[in-house]
């Protein structure tokens, strides 16, 4: 048999007796969108004997560049040949069936073109990393495994010979060793013997999580059998005997049994079952099971929406008739979950998926009782805290339909639905839907309403404070709006006090940090078995240390910003990079023993509350107490349990959590949110207020919020007290039209940063000098910002605002990215890092 290249097309000849005959193979060639930072997506020549295997959606095992491997997905199958270089052959297609669907490749398209990022950023955001095969293999010995040397080749063999001097090894030093570019089958080979461990370039990191089950071989089911087992364990395995006593107990309930549920029932121990297994008296069978915990079945929705709650329901589907998009304005605890779960079972009826955004992973866990109550194990969880293999777990469930809901964060918006049906954006509000780094800094309300136009499904947004972008496209008729004024049942809006912390300091009526009146109100809390919430928006101990003789106060070595001293780990602590240094005793510049203490975080207002209220239950909810998977979870289960009488927390407390007996809240210090140097301030603090607020007093309870701040007066508190989103939305438009600012203006930021500091600016005024060649005094900047050196790069910051009217943004995005690329050619851009931000937030 031999080949010959015509034109585009390999043409076979094989040979026989008679003639020579030739049968046209044609060529196939893959676009592959690969998990790395490049521009473009790389074509890859499709092997014959897997022509038949490829297909848009499935992964491919690739080589890009001289020996690094990675997992890339097929974005477009052509018989065109890349025209500027030779396209390299796919060494393997992963999947049987697409795990990307149409859908997704068009969202990711839209999401690398919005937000100005490569495709490969989109993958690698969208993608969880055990279905992702990364760059640089590292393979080390299994030294669990015994094997007899003699029957490896001897390539094989001078790996391994190799791995036991060194430990490990990547894949371009086994190319070095075997002096072979390709190195790919002799590891295959050495994996499959299990005698080498291989990163995620060759084996799947998602393993399905595997359980143990026991049942009693039928044999024994019989009488007179089960008898002379009996008789026969009696006598020389009594501890057997006991393990088989236990299984009939419980198969009496279900047919098999797991490991653990034997050992509960009784005392059984792991020889005695592994000596019944190899009697063949127990039949021990593998299963599959699911991470999480979905045996639950949906209960009946037995609820009644009251009168306002079926006005606003009804008013939605009619909206939706007219509308793709309806905003749900409803104050706090006025029962829009209600209204959701209504929407969502009718979704379910019809067939299809129902995709639930909440801004924050303590929410998720806080609102998925409530919503498994209703839809039981056809609700999933998708967020950041989960592993790479419930991550993944969760994926297939969407893809394969088992899912009905997704409740999840910003990432969920990635998921592979099949029939998306509605999303509801909950607390649409929120900042956290914002990505910020790496790319693609996307935002998740935005991104949703544009995935559901590729479903042709409904988004409903909701919120008591809505972002003023939204609001403004309702009042546009762009959305559909509802309204909810009042709260639910029997709950009222809590009566707020505003205390100035000026006037209670002169009069000597201060404890620590507290007021006399929040004190009297946490007091009386606790004295009638209810809880209280204090909010201050700064976590650690105290913010700033202060020499008082010579002004020194520590920073950071590797960012402009001061250190923070945290009391648990007795350390300074960077919350940018994450430097961190022994707390001074003596001021290192001048000798002094005098260093004062500047401020106060959440650790140290709960270390003061313990003393000042040493018999109540006091937890913490920061970054610093969240850390773990389940932390969120227990210290939420905790404050319903009433295990904790006082939590004090940044503003994750402050987002829709619902507990009956919180009837105080406390914000420590409302200045930190109000005189922040931004344009959404306002608007910012409004949200934060009045969404902490609405925490106290929800279910009939009457509740009080005590705001502390040196500025008592100030508009934004006033608007608070008065609940009175209208005048706050209205006061702020007038501001952002005159000064240019969304939503009346598109922002971009772009970031330029350089370790050089002289370097940086040179390159900050040329970037600035250009793009105002092509916008004018539409670009503000090079600017320094708040903070202008992090992790030891130095930044300068251009903003371009471009009106909406009469300017095309898909244009002025082109122009943008000319610009940046012919920067990036420039020598002087040498050792900068440039970060574009679309929408910043």
């Amino acid at each position: 048999m031999g080949y010959a290249r015509v034109g585009g097309i390999e043409k076979t000849m094989m040979l026989d007796l008679s003639d020579s005959v030739y049968v046209e193979r044609k060529t196939l060639f893959a676009e592959v969108v690969l998990p790395i930072p490049i521009a473009r997506n790389y074509t890859y020549r499709v092997p014959f004997d897997r022509a038949k295997d490829v297909a848009i959606g499935k992964r491919v095992v690739v080589q890009f560049g001289r020996s690094k491997i990675y997992t890339g997905v097929i974005l477009a199958i052509s018989e065109k040949a890349p025209e500027k270089y030779e396209a390299k052959y796919l060494m393997d297609v992963l999947d049987d069936e697409p795990l990307i669907i149409p859908q997704q490749l068009a969202f990711w398209d839209w999401i690398a073109g919005y937000y100005l990022c490569n495709p490969g950023d989109v993958m690698n955001a969208a993608l969880p990393a055990a279905l992702k095969l990364a760059s640089e293999t590292k393979i080390t010995l299994n030294t669990d495994f015994t094997f007899d040397k003699s029957e490896l080749n001897d390539k094989e063999f001078l790996i391994i010979d190799a791995l036991e001097i060194q430990g490990e090894l990547t894949v371009s030093e086994v190319s070095k060793l075997l002096d072979q570019k390709t190195v790919m089958p002799v590891l295959k080979a050495l994996f499959n013997k299990n005698i080498i461990y291989i990163a995620e370039e060759i084996q799947e990191k998602y393993k399905p999580r595997k359980r143990s089950f026991y049942s009693l071989n039928p044999v024994y089911r019989q009488p007179e059998q089960l008898k002379e087992l009996f008789v026969l364990l009696e006598k020389r395995a009594p501890k057997q005997l006991d393990a088989v006593l236990t299984l009939l107990k419980l198969i009496k309930q279900k047919e098999q049994v797991t490991k653990a549920e034997l050992e509960a029932a009784g005392q059984v121990s792991a020889s005695a079952l592994k000596a019944l297994v190899e009697k063949e008296v127990f039949l021990l069978e593998e299963r599959v099971i699911s991470r999480f915990n979905d045996e639950g079945e949906a209960a009946e929705s037995t609820f009644e929406l009251n009168e306002h709650q079926a006005k606003a329901f009804e008013q939605i589907k009619q909206l939706f008739e007219q509308k793709d998009v309806v905003l749900l304005h409803g104050v706090t605890s006025s029962g829009k979950t209600q209204i959701y779960v209504r929407l969502i079972e009718e979704i379910i009826a019809s067939g299809k998926q129902v995709l639930f955004l909440l801004p924050e992973i303590a929410l998720t866990t806080h609102i998925i009782e409530r919503l498994r109550q209703y839809f039981g194990n056809q609700i999933g969880v998708y967020h950041s805290r989960f592993n790479d293999n419930e991550r993944v777990e969760v994926w297939n469930k969407v893809l394969s339909g088992d899912y009905k809901v997704v409740l999840g964060a910003r990432s969920s918006v990635f998921l592979p639905f099949k029939n998306l049906g509605l999303v509801v954006v909950d607390e649409e509000h929120e900042s956290s839907y914002k990505q910020f780094d790496p790319a693609p800094r996307y935002h998740a309300r935005d991104a949703a309403i544009y995935l559901s136009t590729l479903y042709k499904a409904k988004v409903l947004l909701g919120s008591a404070t809505p972002s003023l972008e939204s609001y403004y496209n309702a009042q546009q008729q762009k959305y559909g709006l509802v309204k909810l004024s009042l709260r639910f049942g029997e709950a009222v809006l809590p009566e707020i006090e505003v205390i100035s912390i000026p006037e209670e300091t002169k009069n000597k009526t201060m404890q620590s940090h507290f007021s006399k009146t929040l004190m009297e109100n946490i007091q009386a809390a606790l004295e009638k078995k209810e809880q209280a919430i204090l909010f201050q928006n700064r976590r650690g101990y105290v913010p700033l240390l202060i020499c008082k003789v010579c002004g020194f106060s520590p920073k950071c070595i590797n960012c402009d910003v001061s250190l923070t001293m945290h009391k648990s780990t007795g350390k300074l602590h960077c919350h940018y990079c994450g430097y961190r240094e022994d707390v001074y005793n003596v001021c290192p510049a001048c000798g002094s023993a005098h260093l004062e203490q500047k401020g106060y975080g959440t650790e140290k207002i709960e270390d003061e509350l313990s003393i000042l209220l040493p018999d109540a239950r006091i937890a913490r909810m920061d970054l610093d107490t969240t850390r773990s998977k389940m932390a969120f979870q227990s210290i939420l289960s905790d404050l319903e349990d009433k295990k904790t009488d006082i939590l004090v927390g940044t503003q994750m407390v402050a987002k829709g959590l619902d507990f009956s007996d919180v009837t105080v809240i406390g914000i420590v210090n409302a200045d930190s949110l109000l005189k922040f140097p931004d344009f959404r301030a306002n608007e910012r603090s409004f949200q934060m207020l009045a969404q902490v607020s609405g925490r106290a007093g929800r279910r009939g309870k009457k509740g009080k919020v005590v705001i502390q701040t040196y500025d008592p007066h100030h508009r934004v508190i006033s608007q608070v007290i008065r609940n009175d989103y209208a005048e706050m939305y209205q006061m702020e438009m007038n501001e952002r039209l005159q000064f240019k600012y969304p939503p009346f203006y598109r922002m971009i930021r772009l970031d330029v940063k350089h370790k050089d500091a002289e370097a940086l600016f040179h390159q900050a005024e040329f970037l600035g000098n250009a793009l105002k060649k092509q916008f004018g005094d539409r670009v503000l900047g090079p600017e320094y910002p708040l903070i202008n050196r992090i992790r030891n790069y130095y930044i300068k910051t251009i903003t371009i605002k471009i009106e909406k009217e009469g300017t095309s943004i898909v244009r002025v995005k082109n122009i943008l990215k000319e610009t940046i690329l012919q920067f990036q050619m420039e020598k002087l851009s040498k050792g900068s890092l440039l970060r574009v931000d679309v929408d910043p937030n």
